[in-house]
């Protein structure tokens, strides 16, 4: 492990430390579950690992949370922070991000004492990211952005602290993100994207570190989207498998595609 991010370690202990009580929102990917893993290591305070389930949450990353809140011994607490009856998050504007933060940390607020804190990491900074406004409404802290940690030292240090799930394990942001803005967020959709991302996933197992795969439903009927795409006869069984959740979900699948970061966000 190198120096500079050795330090970076040391100087998010110290600063994690500064907090007697702390509630981190913990999402299941690996931003938020490493801060966590961090935080409960020190026991010298009341940390608790906040995760908000419902519909827009990959079941892959609702049972990760589980497994590692039991492996690590950390106080978890499930709320349900009902972003789907906000009619607000429902219309799918360009800004819906900021009615879903805005729903989770006053639900954990009312849910927790002491201060919350996110995943959010430097690289986000530069992104397009309204449910940063609803964290600074909310008086929510940024440990990774304090201490200058970035995408790439986050997974070098899941590395280092040899936590193997984590270490390679891809963007896992809510399901909602792959409704192209303007459709309207539904149970159903979100249920159906899940769905057909668990069914896909086996086909996308050792492409590559981090791969990414992602379903998305928009305006001109359903994409599948990922960094690298199988050929041959594993093509045709993906082809075959959407094609068919698709008919079945009253949707049109319109076929497979590179993925590209927020390609379901309209502005």
């Amino acid at each position: 492990m190198n120096q500079q991010l050795n330090q970076k370690l040391a100087e998010l202990r110290t600063y994690l430390a500064q907090f007697p009580e702390l509630s981190i929102a913990v999402s299941g990917g690996v931003d938020s579950m490493l801060l966590m893993y961090i935080a409960a290591a020190q026991n010298n305070r009341a940390v608790y690992a906040i995760h908000a389930f419902s519909a827009a949450v990959p079941s892959q990353a609702h049972s990760l949370v589980k497994d590692y809140a039991k492996q690590f011994n950390w106080q978890l607490k499930c709320i349900d922070v009902a972003e789907l009856e906000d009619q607000n998050y429902r219309k799918n504007p360009a800004n819906r991000c900021y009615f879903c933060k805005s729903n989770l940390y006053k639900g954990i607020a009312a849910a927790c004492n002491g201060i919350i804190a996110s995943g959010t990491n430097t690289d986000d900074l530069s992104d397009y990211r309204p449910g940063l406004v609803a964290a600074k409404e909310n008086n929510v802290v940024h440990p990774y952005v304090a201490c200058d940690i970035s995408k790439s030292d986050i997974y070098a240090l899941a590395a280092f602290l040899g936590l193997e799930k984590l270490k390679d394990l891809p963007a896992q942001p809510c399901l909602a993100s792959r409704v192209e803005t303007g459709i309207e967020i539904t149970r159903a959709d979100l249920q159906f994207i899940d769905k057909v991302e668990t069914m896909l996933r086996p086909y996308f197992i050792g492409n590559g570190k981090n791969s990414t795969l992602r379903c998305r439903v928009t305006h001109a009927g359903v994409y599948v989207e990922a960094d690298s795409l199988p050929q041959g006869d594993t093509l045709k069984a993906i082809l075959t498998s959407v094609q068919n959740a698709c008919t079945e979900a009253g949707h049109i699948f319109s076929g497979v595609r590179q993925y590209k970061k927020g390609s379901a966000f309209i502005i």
